[in-house]
């Protein structure tokens, strides 16, 4: 990650939370503490946030004159950048189960923006929340874009919308394909109420849901559920699965499609 973004979603992080320590900023981006140090010593220059004993805190804070809202849950250029091997197969698989000339839905994260390296060759119809996703397919393939309309959330992003009467309603897809925080007997999990409404907005324009999520996914939970696994057609996911899972899986009518991890030797 560059500089520039790392102090970009650094900044973004102490707006969500108003203070963070020095060894949460450097867990959530994936950076050592001795980077973050500098980072915040050079922010603090720029009067961008405030050095405090073990931290910084922020000196634009949620709920402040200039502040936004925030999503809870991880930040996507982190996610983009773990298990990149799983998610590059599980995605070109994801990507073969397309016809061209099909209209699909593709939610906005990390998994399902490893999508964009089989779409380039291919022409599709693809709805999509996702910032990134939109803006590397309509530099890089003939696929047609639509874009919802709303806010850009830079931390996950993503494009949000809190009206009713965006193109959403008017767009049907044979497929919605979606990533996970975490998938258990109980659903597939989200971390903020604003995604999970956005998100069912997309589910009740899809004939199928396919679901993309690496196998560090499958058993994890927390506090909110998005739907319950009944409502999943299809999981794909690597082949560090194991057994126990699969039967989880299978119980509640799920299909579960392996990609095989190329690994080196």
């Amino acid at each position: 990650m560059l500089e520039k973004q790392r102090h970009h979603l650094l900044l973004e992080l102490l707006a969500e939370s108003g203070f963070a320590s020095v060894p949460t900023l450097s867990s959530q981006l994936r950076a050592s503490e001795a980077t973050i140090r500098r980072d915040l010593t050079k922010l603090a220059k720029r009067n961008l946030l405030t050095k405090i004993r073990g931290g910084a805190q922020s000196n634009n804070p949620v709920g402040s004159t200039k502040g936004r809202t925030h999503l809870k849950g991880s930040v996507f250029l982190v996610d983009a950048e773990t298990h990149q091997d799983k998610k590059q197969a599980i995605a070109a698989k994801a990507v073969s189960l397309c016809e061209d000339g099909e209209s699909i839905i593709i939610n906005g994260g990390s998994s399902t923006y490893m999508m964009k390296d089989a779409l380039y060759s291919r022409h599709l119809n693809i709805l999509t929340n996702s910032f990134a996703l939109a803006t590397e397919l309509a530099e890089n393939s003939d696929c047609q874009i639509t874009l919802p309309g709303g806010e850009i959330y830079r931390k996950q992003s993503i494009i949000l919308s809190s009206f009713d009467n965006d193109c959403i309603p008017n767009y049907h897809g044979s497929k919605m394909f979606m990533g996970t925080p975490g998938i258990s007997e109980f659903g597939l999990m989200e971390t903020d109420p604003l995604l999970i409404l956005s998100e069912r907005k997309l589910l009740k324009q899809a004939d199928q849901l396919i679901v993309l999520a690496d196998s560090s996914k499958i058993g994890k939970r927390s506090s909110l559920i998005l739907c319950e696994l009944e409502e999943v057609d299809v999981l794909i996911t690597d082949d560090g699965v194991t057994e126990e899972q699969l039967d989880m899986l299978k119980k509640h009518n799920v299909e579960v499609i392996l990609a095989p991890v190329a690994r080196s030797n």
